[in-house]
């Protein structure tokens, strides 16, 4: 597909989208004054006045994949029942962008709490057109290997529908979607005899221990998420079932006035025999190992840890800092603590809508460096 052709169209589907969900409010408020009203005002929360509060914004955007390019987002929050005041509201975004490099994508995630506040259903919808660099799909290639690059073509449907045992214990289900191809590829050497293309459906049980105050931007709580998913070989394009477990720990905690320190442990655990789409990358995704090359490091099997102090400074904005590290890794056994990797950086928030901020952060690694622009706290 041609690239210009296929960033234009991407910029079309996206203002088009953003336009239908901001005319869902309101006819009498229309065009730029209710952008700017949208921006200015967006923090101030309006769910028990609307059915959607949104605010969006088209900016230009950088990647450190992607390098520059034109991105935008939406993000509403809402109540399934705006009679209550003490459930946290549901979320909604949309993002979308592309760049120079032929990097193009939307994403639309969120959570939606339902009447009752029994059961939530959390969700992250992608599809991805990426041009990327390419070192190999084990942590031992990816450290010796030449750089090499593929076009990558995905598109992932991830959902966790969660019901309330107790206060704070959920059980919850999940359904995995995920196909992806590589459309070009430099050196197929480096996939070490697997497939190009992959489509896997997975099924999954959890575990949640929850006393968060708001998902989005926590201030106090913990949060403990045990999941198991399997990709049954009946189900999908690979020749045999695969089990995938998660593993997360959250702490916050408030400190002095306007901050939170924050504590992430995260583990993603595969079999050893694992495909490349359902492999781990580190500095993949937007909340770990920040500041890393999606994909500079690619195994089985991750885990990370990280530190975030939180500084709330004047009015809609504030900052943070923080340290971690991680790695990638086959098995247990051949787990190194030479190849845990450090992870630091900080970053600029601005409250875009009521609790949920604008994240601007700035990472650094080993030998490697990168911003990140997103909606909502890392973790």
């Amino acid at each position: 597909m041609n690239i210009k052709h296929s960033v234009f169209s991407t910029i079309i589907l996206f203002v088009f989208v953003t336009n239908v969900l901001g005319q869902s409010d309101s006819i009498q408020e229309k065009g730029l004054k209710k952008y700017w009203n949208s921006l200015f005002h967006g923090n101030i929360d309006r769910t028990f006045e609307k059915k959607m509060d949104m605010s969006f914004v088209v900016a230009p955007c950088y990647t450190k994949e992607g390098s520059f390019g034109i991105g935008g987002a939406a993000t509403a929050l809402y109540r399934l029942d705006r009679k209550d005041s003490i459930m946290q509201p549901s979320d909604i975004s949309l993002s979308g962008s592309a760049t120079i490099y032929g990097f193009y994508g939307i994403t639309i995630k969120g959570n939606n709490h339902f009447k009752g506040n029994k059961a939530r259903l959390s969700y992250r919808l992608q599809f991805q057109h990426k041009t990327l660099d390419f070192w190999g799909i084990t942590y031992d290639a990816c450290n010796v290997n030449p750089i090499s690059e593929y076009t990558k073509r995905l598109v992932n449907w991830e959902s966790d529908y969660v019901y309330k045992l107790t206060k704070n214990i959920h059980v919850g289900a999940a359904l995995n979607i995920k196909y992806a191809d590589l459309a070009k590829m430099a050196n197929p050497a480096y996939l070490e005899g697997q497939r190009k293309a992959y489509f896997f459906t997975g099924l999954g049980v959890s575990i949640q221990y929850d006393t968060r105050d708001f998902i989005l931007n926590p201030k106090r709580g913990i949060y403990f998420m045990a999941r198991e998913i399997f990709y049954p070989d009946f189900m999908s394009s690979y020749h045999k079932t695969l089990f995938n477990t998660t593993m997360i720990f959250d702490a916050y905690n408030r400190m002095w006035s306007g901050s939170v320190l924050a504590f992430d442990l995260y583990g993603q655990f595969n079999n050893q025999y694992t495909p490349w789409p359902l492999r781990e990358e580190l500095g993949s995704g937007d909340s770990r190992m920040r500041g890393y090359y999606g994909g500079r490091y690619i195994d089985c099997n991750q885990m990370t840890a990280q530190l975030e102090l939180r500084q709330h400074i004047y009015s809609r904005i504030g900052c943070v800092a923080w340290m971690g590290c991680g790695t990638v890794f086959p098995s247990f056994d051949k787990l190194k603590v030479e190849h845990i990797l450090p992870n630091y950086g900080i970053g600029l928030r601005i409250e875009f809508k009521h609790n949920v901020n604008v994240r601007i952060d700035y990472g650094f690694g080993k030998d490697t460096a990168g911003f990140l622009f997103q909606f909502a706290e890392a973790f």
